[in-house]
């Protein structure tokens, strides 16, 4: 089963959501079996590229009320709820993340998908560091254990902002409006960051859809093993 999901690497509902859909595959009875892949939906390339601005003053500006004001969520006290904590948004800034998306499509290409995704959600909301820059994600090579050298230069050439713009291009086509957004086994489709129980719901709902169970013979059918023949007991009789 393959879950891939749509995310804006800044966007905290899309790090809470990575979140709970690594919960619900842990607790899917057959969670061995899913392989989940991010890919990018940049919501914050319109930003300007050189410099940032503080997410109290965006957020301020774009919703007129701070996170527990006015109707607006306290995703920091939700994402403590559900254990992942610390989980920073109003000490961070906010900027263009086209590059970010670029670094990502390149870890993605190096078989370092799930590891790039965690490695810059923990950074941006564990601890509040930037993702902007080069310098930025040349620390993140690091701890995603990428070579240096080889991500300057993929960067510095601008090599994935074709694979990115693509990657969002097909969010769209798929219906797409914002981030979150996810598709299961290339036929369910959902929007923003459900819950961890729905998650999970909509795992098994799927698996038992794509994965019928096969009717039961009985205990007593013949069969074949390790040890021989058996034959069922009725058939012996009449035999």
């Amino acid at each position: 089963m393959k879950v891939e999901i749509w995310s804006e690497i800044a966007c905290p509902w899309c790090g809470l959501g990575g979140h709970r859909w690594d919960r619900a595959v842990e607790r899917f009875e057959h969670g061995g079996h899913v392989a989940v892949v991010h890919r990018s939906f940049p919501l914050g390339t319109d930003l300007p590229e050189d410099r940032t601005l503080s997410v109290r003053e965006f957020v301020l500006t774009k919703y007129g009320a701070l996170p527990g004001q006015a109707g607006v969520p306290d995703i920091e006290g939700i994402a403590a709820a559900e254990g992942l904590a610390p989980y920073r948004v109003l000490d961070n800034r906010v900027g263009n993340t086209g590059l970010a998306h670029e670094f990502l499509a390149h870890a993605s290409a190096e078989g370092k998908n799930r590891e790039a995704w965690n490695t810059a959600f923990r950074a941006y909301f564990g601890r509040a560091e930037p993702i902007f820059t080069l310098d930025d994600l040349l620390g993140l090579a690091g701890e995603t254990g990428l070579d240096r050298e080889q991500t300057r230069q993929v960067l510095t050439d601008r090599r994935y902002r074709r694979r990115v713009r693509e990657d969002a291009r097909r969010a769209r086509q798929l219906g797409a409006t914002g981030a979150p957004f996810t598709v299961i086994d290339g036929r369910y489709a959902l929007a923003g960051a459900q819950d961890t129980d729905t998650l999970l719901g909509i795992l098994r709902q799927v698996w038992d859809e794509t994965h019928p169970a096969l009717p039961d013979a009985g205990h007593d059918a013949a069969s074949c093993g390790p040890d021989g023949c058996a034959v069922p007991a009725d058939h012996a009789a009449h035999a």
